[in-house]
């Protein structure tokens, strides 16, 4: 029992960390600096569920009468909170985050097809098409010189690389750690396949309304409320499931334990 908790907690700290740096959204050249840097800004997981959910479904399902801001201008009061989030991101951190751009555009698009008051079926195939769009990079990457597996779970902000990289090479096992990376990035790839499915069916179910109407509002609320059980959860679940794939083929490629695979502050 008790080493089965001491794995326990060592994949917790390891899936902290994992949840740390999925959280800052790192950019590549923050992968590849090794400089000496101060302590990212944690982001308010609350604040985020606020401004990109919680406030966005309430306009939309409570304020898009006649008796309050009506229905176009409950759209943009509405998809203007995710936008200043993501601003509001880009001037904390005092760089363009490409994760929060696409989230303005992804956002702004929404906005522009409900405004433009355009058949629903356009929301469905936008909001399928961005992780479709990851998923297939993910796999292209593959074939560059910086998969995006690097990106996402293997990068040396959360391990150690070197020590990992001197392993493999004195175990001889680098053919089968490429090979790990290469189901590791088909099983991300396919995390993001399963978010552009469910993104899909998920507007297609929900937006059943005339575009310009209150209904057609609410259902767009609705449909934001549930993208986060629906959608983000299982998607992070094949996500965390991959990475734990990958730490334990490293760990049995390497014979090094996890806890010396996960860098220490």
């Amino acid at each position: 029992m008790a080493s089965l908790l001491a794995t326990a907690s060592q994949w917790l700290q390891c899936l902290h960390k994992y949840a740390c740096l999925t959280t800052r959204m790192i950019t590549m050249d923050e992968i590849t600096d090794t400089s000496p840097k101060p302590e990212a800004k944690k982001e308010s997981l609350l604040l985020n569920l606020a401004f990109n959910i919680a406030i966005p479904t309430l306009v939309l399902t409570k304020l898009s009468g006649d008796s309050y801001l009506g229905i176009k201008l409950a759209i943009v009061v509405a998809l203007a909170f995710p936008i200043i989030y993501g601003i509001r991101d880009f001037f904390s951190r005092r760089k363009i985050n490409f994760f929060s751009a696409l989230g303005v555009v992804s956002v702004s698009m929404t906005g522009g097809i409900s405004l433009m008051e355009l058949d629903a079926i356009y929301i469905a195939i936008k909001e399928a098409s961005i992780p479709a769009l990851f998923g297939l990079a993910t796999l292209v990457s593959l074939k560059t010189s910086q998969p995006l597996i690097h990106t996402f779970l293997l990068n040396d902000s959360i391990l150690e690389t070197d020590k990992i990289a001197s392993a493999l090479k004195a175990n001889n096992r680098q053919a089968e750690f490429d090979q790990l990376l290469v189901n590791a990035s088909w099983i991300l790839a396919g995390s993001f396949l399963l978010s552009a499915v469910l993104n899909y069916f998920l507007a297609v179910y929900m937006l059943t309304a005339d575009p310009g109407t209150m209904a057609f509002n609410e259902q767009l609320g609705k449909m934001t409320a549930l993208s986060f059980p629906v959608i983000a959860v299982p998607a992070m679940l094949v996500m965390i499931g991959d990475m734990f794939y990958l730490f334990r083929g490293i760990k049995r490629l390497t014979g090094i334990p996890l806890e010396e695979i996960i860098k220490q502050k």
